[in-house]
């Protein structure tokens, strides 16, 4: 169900796969996230082998009764606050749902899935 905005002249309708791309894209620029856990396994996999990009991977956004929720399944990296990493992502994307689309999120959470090592060279 696509998210309404009313204006002078009219209506708009978003889909919530632009939400979950800009919320997901967004998310990746804050420092600590290493990446974005799939909850779509088959969708992400075909994506990636695709050679493809996709923001939107581990990001659920829900409307209903004209408010919305958007989920992100995370994975930090190690050695970071996770509350931290956590805070700054819903912050970075409630600011940008805000700044680009023009609506205001009425709920993001946060799932952390896992926690990445870093590689050594």
């Amino acid at each position: 169900m696509p998210k309404e905005l009313q204006t002078p002249i009219g209506r708009i309708f978003i889909a919530e796969e632009v939400i979950a791309m800009v919320a997901g894209t967004a998310a990746m620029e804050c420092y600590g996230l290493a990446g974005m856990a799939s909850r779509r396994q088959v969708k992400d996999s075909l994506t990636e082998f695709l050679g493809r990009d996709n923001p939107g991977r581990g990001v659920e956004v829900h409307i209903r009764d004209d408010k919305t929720v958007v989920d992100l399944h995370i994975i930090v990296v190690y050695g970071m606050k996770i509350s931290e990493v956590a805070h700054n992502v819903m912050q970075k994307v409630r600011y940008m749902l805000q700044d680009t689309l023009g609506i205001t999120p009425d709920r993001v959470n946060i799932f952390v899935q896992g926690v990445r090592v870093p590689e050594e060279s």
